[in-house]
C-alpha cells in the first residue's frame, strides 16, 4: 500500500478524478502539501484550468494560478498516483433513480490505469454499500488485481456547499473511512493535512456512506415541513415568514425556511437512500412524502402567480412574466437540478411569455440544459408579473423603483419574492402586489 511518507515527500503523487465543485477545491488544497494530478474527462475543462480560468467560482483565480496541480485529461497519468480520489457527480435520472454511470465510468478509468498498491477513495454521494458492492468489483475486473491485497479502498464524503465562503473544505470536519485500519490511517493523515477542523473516523465505509446520504435527507425533510406549513398558512392568509420569526424566538426552534429545493445534493441524495431501501423491501414513507412536497413547489408557485394575475384583471394568455435568477441557489453559477425551471415550464403551459435573467448562469448551458435563452435585464419591460427566484447579490441592489419600472402597469403588477429578501411594505409602497412563500 502507498504510504503517507511517499505522498508527503512528493515521491508519489496523488490524483483527484473529477474537477468540478468538489474535486477542484480539493485538488488545489491538497497541492499545498502533496504532488497532485488533477484529472477530468473534459479537455475544455482541463484547458481552462491550466490557463487559470475557473467557472464555478469555488476557487479564487489567484489561488488557482498559484496551485502546482498537474491538470490532465489523459487517463494514463493516473498510473503514477499512489492515492486516487474520485469526486464525480452522482445525479438521478428522469425517473428519480440513481444515475451511477459517472461514478462507475470513473471507476473503470481508474481501474484500467492504476498501479499495484494504489488506494482509491470515493467522495461521491452514494447509497450505503455502493462503493464495496459495485465499485470494488469494477476495479478488480478492470485492473486484474485483488481487492485488499493489490489495491485498497476508502470513502470520505464531500461536504462542499457551493458559494459558501465560510463553511469551506478546510473548516468542515471530514468523515473518513477505510476498508481496514491501515487504509483509514492513511486517509486520516492525508485529509488532516488540509482540513483544519479535523477528521471523524467512521467505523466502516458503509457507515460513512450512510452518514453522507442522511445529512441532506434531514435538511430535505425539514424544508418539506416548512413548505407544507407555507401551503397551510397561505390558505389562512397568514405570512409564513412572520410565523417562523415568532416561533424562532424559542431557543430550540430549528431555523429552516420554505422554498425551492434544487441543486445536486438536497434534492437528489434522498433518492439514493430510498432506492436502496426499496431494493431491500422497505418503502420509506416519510422521506418520499417530503420529496413529493418539495418536488411540487415550482408548480404551486406558478399556479399561485396565475391566480394573483387573474385577480388583477390580467389576461393570462400572452401575459409577460419576468424571472430573476435561474441557478439553483444564490451567488453560484450552478444550474444543476434548478427548480426555477419547474416554475417556468408550468407558466409556459398557460400561454404566458417568459423572460429569464441570471447574471451568473452560463447562457450556452441554459440553452443546452433547459432550452432557455437568457435575456438582458434591460429587456424586462411591460411585465405583468415578476418573480425574484434567486437572491443573487446583484438583485439586492435593485430598489423598489427599479422593480416597478419593469411593469406595464405597476398598480396591477404582481411581484413574487420567493426568498423573502425584499421589504414587503417598500414593495407595496411602489404600487406592486407583494407575495412570498
Amino acid at each position: 500500500m502507498t504510504t503517507f511518507e511517499e505522498l508527503k515527500s512528493k515521491k508519489t503523487p496523488l490524483a483527484v478524478v473529477g474537477l468540478g465543485y468538489v474535486g477542484l477545491p480539493l485538488a488545489v488544497a491538497l497541492a499545498e502539501h502533496f504532488s497532485v494530478i488533477g484529472f477530468d474527462i473534459s479537455d475544455q475543462r482541463v484547458k481552462e484550468l491550466s490557463e487559470g480560468i475557473e467557472r464555478t467560482g469555488e476557487v479564487e483565480p489567484e489561488r488557482l494560478k498559484a496551485a502546482p496541480v498537474e491538470f490532465t485529461s489523459d487517463p494514463k497519468d493516473l498510473s503514477r498516483a499512489g492515492l486516487v480520489i474520485v469526486a464525480v457527480p452522482t445525479p438521478i435520472d428522469a425517473n428519480r433513480r440513481p444515475e451511477i454511470r459517472p461514478v462507475t465510468g470513473a471507476t473503470r478509468t481508474v481501474g484500467q490505469n492504476m498501479s499495484k498498491g494504489t488506494v482509491v477513495v470515493y467522495e461521491s454521494t452514494v447509497y450505503p454499500g455502493l462503493t464495496e458492492e459495485i465499485c470494488v468489483p469494477i476495479l478488480e475486473q478492470e485492473s486484474g488485481m485483488e481487492y485488499g491485497t493489490d489495491f485498497f479502498v476508502g470513502y470520505s464524503p464531500e461536504r462542499i456547499n457551493p458559494g459558501d465562503k465560510v463553511h469551506t473544505l478546510e473548516s468542515i470536519i471530514k468523515v473518513v473511512a477505510g476498508q481496514d485500519e491501515a487504509t483509514a490511517d492513511l486517509l486520516c493523515k492525508v485529509y488532516a493535512s488540509v482540513v483544519k477542523a479535523g477528521v471523524h473516523r467512521a467505523s466502516s465505509i458503509r457507515v460513512a456512506e450512510a452518514a453522507k446520504v442522511i445529512e441532506n435527507t434531514q435538511r430535505d425533510l425539514n424544508i418539506a415541513l416548512m413548505n407544507e406549513l407555507a401551503h397551510i398558512f397561505d390558505r389562512m392568509d397568514i405570512d409564513t415568514l412572520e410565523v417562523l420569526e415568532a416561533a424562532g424566538t424559542k431557543w430550540n426552534f430549528l431555523n429552516f425556511r420554505p422554498g425551492l429545493v434544487g441543486g445536486h445534493c438536497i434534492g437528489v441524495d434522498p433518492y439514493y437512500l430510498t432506492f436502496k431501501a426499496e431494493e431491500m423491501g422497505f418503502h420509506p414513507q416519510v422521506i418520499l412524502a417530503g420529496r413529493n412536497i418539495n418536488d411540487h413547489m415550482g408548480k404551486w408557485v406558478a399556479e399561485k402567480l396565475i391566480k394573483k394575475l387573474i385577480a388583477e384583471g390580467c389576461l393570462i394568455k400572452g401575459a409577460r412574466i419576468g424571472v430573476l435568477g435561474l441557478t439553483f441557489k444564490e451567488n453560484v453559477p450552478d444550474l444543476r437540478n434548478t427548480k426555477v425551471v419547474d416554475i417556468i415550464h408550468e407558466l409556459k403551459e398557460y400561454g404566458t411569455e417568459i423572460l429569464v435573467h441570471d447574471p451568473l448562469a452560463d447562457k450556452a448551458e441554459a440553452v443546452h440544459e433547459y432550452g432557455l435563452t437568457l435575456s438582458e435585464l434591460s429587456e424586462f419591460k411591460d411585465l405583468d408579473g415578476l418573480i425574484l427566484a434567486v437572491s443573487h447579490e446583484d438583485y439586492k441592489k435593485l430598489d423598489s423603483k427599479d422593480l416597478a419600472a419593469c411593469f406595464r402597469n405597476p398598480e396591477h403588477g404582481v411581484f413574487f419574492d420567493l426568498k423573502g429578501i425584499r421589504d414587503k411594505e417598500d414593495i407595496n409602497a411602489a404600487g406592486l402586489k407583494y407575495w412570498r412563500i
